[in-house]
């Protein structure tokens, strides 16, 4: 039986300056850096969750999702998404709106990388 999500997988061109992005600018921590067979092996997962996720040196647009409005391959959860995006904002953080959008569903809005993966940010709605 399966029990948890492990890892996922970002694809990077360039895992320095994804690295920069995703803790310097998202706010994740940075938790394993090791050279592997096959590459360098670099996560960053959200402080206090199991999950971590794979900065995977790869070819450019190699995981980019189809077209506008579709998630990105990372969705990340804020419990005050406002707030955050004003942070991120101030960090340089590139978003593909100028503000966040309600939605029934609660507030999202859409980050980009320096690879042009589009990272997926919301707030569930509160009942």
């Amino acid at each position: 039986m399966l029990t948890n999500i492990m890892y996922v997988t970002v694809y990077v061109t360039d895992q320095d300056r994804a690295l920069e992005f995703y803790a310097e600018g998202l706010g994740l921590e940075k938790r394993l850096d090791f050279p592997g067979p096959d590459g360098r092996f670099l996560t960053v997962g959200v402080p206090g969750s199991p999950v971590q996720i794979v900065l995977w040196s790869h070819a450019p647009a190699a995981g980019q999702p189809g077209g506008a409005g579709a998630p990105g391959p990372l969705i990340l959860e804020s419990e005050d998404l406002r707030k955050d995006f004003e942070i991120m904002r101030r960090r340089g953080v590139v978003f593909e709106e100028p503000e966040p959008v309600d939605y029934a569903f609660g507030v999202r809005v859409e980050a980009v990388d320096p690879d042009g993966n589009r990272v997926s940010l919301r707030q569930q709605r509160k009942l």
